[in-house]
């Protein structure tokens, strides 16, 4: 309970988003030892500079995490943070998990501990009739065979995956952009009350939240990180989808698309997935195939460990080790964080792995162990 005040209570600090909270916790152990850290030692977290020091002290000095948490569940009682035990598993994998997730309908905590495959499906708000009916077609056969389908509740192919899921008795995920008072896009009500009722809502903004441009781009790792897989059913070359589809990389997750003439425009941007290397939509059942390939996840809550102090390193280990998340993060970024040789990251590497604080993945990804 004391962990979950402070989410809530470093949520509200401006300036601080879930990127920069995650590496306050991180760093710390625990927000509520980070919300009573000096500023000197705030400091030391990457992405820290003065003004921001400044204003989570200022910001420290308003807020009480107790209180707040209070008030706040009384106006909000539906919401999880990272120290809650139902909240879902899988976000708690990527760099950027919710501070405060908001939700809606009903609750299957098969989801939440990754037990029952999620797959989100994203596109364009302004679809062919192609992309509409494979929508459709993809999305039942998927809720049929047991997937649990989420996307973002959005016009075109988000509506359609939902529409799909639904009408076979399909359970529906949607991720709002908005506090989940907010229906937008208005035309998509129906769909929207209907999720409420037989599937969840989600989001990380209030109630009161209204639409902003720059929240759904921000929601769309949301879609991305509840998914074990993501597929793209059409996409133009500037879509919203491809940024969901970004996201699923660096999550490790399996992106999917769907193909069509280099012609139409509105494919585009689902051709230049799969000439980056996207599994490809050809049929249903080999798509089944593909999917069912997905390893299951253990069958257990997750239980909170003690964590054992970092053994000395060398300066340069402590820098690549410090590029290295807790979930799969590319050879290249690694190399760009800690600003070393290629050939320097790659001896660190074998170190870190001889030492047993380093995983290997496929693909030339690494993750903390």
């Amino acid at each position: 309970m004391k962990e979950r005040a402070y989410w809530l209570a470093w949520s509200k600090i401006t300036g601080v988003g879930p990127v920069l909270l995650f590496r306050v916790q991180q760093h710390f152990g625990t927000l509520a030892e980070a919300w009573a850290a000096p500023a000197v030692a705030l400091g030391e977290v990457e992405g820290f500079g003065r003004k921001l020091v400044s204003a989570v002290a200022q910001g420290r000095s308003q807020i009480n995490p107790e209180r707040l948490l209070e008030e706040h569940s009384r106006q909000n009682p539906h919401f999880w943070t990272p120290a809650d035990e139902n909240y879902p598993r899988l976000l708690l994998e990527i760099p950027s998990p919710p501070p405060v997730l908001y939700y809606q309908g009903e609750v299957k905590l098969e989801e939440n501990q990754g037990l029952t495959p999620i797959i989100g499906i994203v596109g364009t708000r302004n679809p062919t009739e192609h992309g509409r009916r494979w929508t459709r077609r993809i999305s039942s056969i998927l809720a049929k065979s047991g997937f649990t389908i989420v996307s973002g509740l959005a016009a075109g192919i988000d509506g359609e995956a939902h529409e799909g899921c639904l009408e076979v008795g399909g359970r529906a995920i949607g991720v709002l952009g908005t506090g989940l008072d907010q229906v937008y896009p208005r035309c998509n009500k129906q769909l929207y009350e209907a999720i409420a009722q037989q599937g969840l809502l989600l989001s990380e903004y209030p109630q009161g939240t209204r639409p902003d441009r720059s929240n759904f781009p921000a929601r769309n790792r949301i879609i991305a990180g509840l998914s074990r897989a993501v597929l793209v059913m059409e996409a133009p070359e500037r879509s919203g989808a491809l940024i969901t589809a970004r996201h699923a990389n660096d999550f490790g997750r399996d992106v999917y698309a769907l193909p069509h003439s280099p012609d139409n425009e509105q494919y585009r941007g689902c051709l230049k997935l799969l000439h980056n290397g996207a599994g490809m939509i050809v049929e249903e059942e080999e798509l089944l195939s593909m999917l069912g390939v997905i390893p299951n996840l253990e069958a257990k809550t997750i239980i909170k460990k003690k964590v054992e102090p970092m053994p000395d390193l060398s300066p340069e280990l402590a820098k690549v080790i410090k590029a290295i998340a807790y979930e799969s993060t590319p050879f290249d970024s690694i190399v760009q964080s800690a600003g070393l040789p290629a050939s320097s990251i790659s001896a660190a590497l074998i170190q870190l792995e001889l030492l047993g604080l380093v995983s290997q993945l496929p693909g030339m990804r690494y993750q903390r162990c």
